[in-house]
């Protein structure tokens, strides 16, 4: 009795175990089937893709290629306000010889002597000269040559460099390649200083002094540097 009891309950776990599976199976894939509704396989067919590429874009126009005269022809004429509906005329052929014969050859720039130009200073061989001074950019430039025609060689520390206006006040002042050390083989060498011009204002005249380093046994002394625009 006992065991006809035991085998009972055992088929009906069974059976119970085996409907809760079913039913989970069922609800699974009734929620897998509403989860995918709309959701179609992508065409893998590689023709259908070229036909649709081809239908759905547009036909291009043929580039016109237009000659560079013509464009430049165009361009002038409407600068200079003859309209907009103006025709490229053709370039004229040119003679070769002709062409090279005009071409005019651009001259390099001299600089041109400044009256009270150059103020020079000479000690132990050594000369500073201040060749020219004008204003650019804001600032005054002065161009400065150096030559050395001693016989050792002389070094220049540019924060030595002391610039006074005509009322005795100190002014700060920036060099471009001026040279740190001079030897002595008597060639030139030049340079700029700028000084602002927000500094200059009543200023007529500069002075500047100049020392090598580290000896401080040379002194330049250049004066009466006019700064008049």
């Amino acid at each position: 009795m006992k065991l006809n009891y035991t085998v009972t309950l055992t088929l009906i776990l069974l059976f119970l175990m085996v409907g809760a599976g079913y039913l989970s199976g069922v609800l699974g894939f009734a929620i897998g089937h509403e989860a995918l509704k709309g959701v179609t396989q992508p065409d893998a067919r590689p023709v259908s893709k070229i036909k649709n590429r081809k239908a759905a874009s547009p036909q291009k126009e043929a580039a016109v290629m237009v000659k560079e005269e013509d464009i430049l022809t165009t361009v002038k004429a409407r600068i200079e306000g003859k309209g907009k509906n103006v025709k490229p005329e053709k370039p004229q052929p040119q003679n070769k010889e002709l062409s090279k014969t005009s071409t005019p050859k651009i001259q390099p720039v001299a600089d041109v002597p400044q009256p009270g130009f150059p103020i020079t200073a000479q000690n132990q061989g050594v000369t500073l000269g201040v060749v020219s001074a004008r204003y650019l950019g804001g600032a005054l430039l002065l161009k400065v040559n150096f030559k050395n025609e001693g016989d050792k060689t002389v070094r220049f520390l540019y924060s030595f460099l002391d610039v006074v206006d005509d009322q005795g006040r100190a002014l700060s002042a920036n060099t471009e390649e001026l040279p740190t050390e001079l030897p002595p083989n008597g060639k030139t060498f030049s340079g700029t200083m700028s000084i602002p011009t927000a500094l200059l204002d009543d200023v007529s005249q500069l002075s500047m002094t100049l020392t090598d380093y580290p000896d401080q046994q040379l002194q330049l002394q250049v004066s009466n540097i006019p700064v008049t625009s």
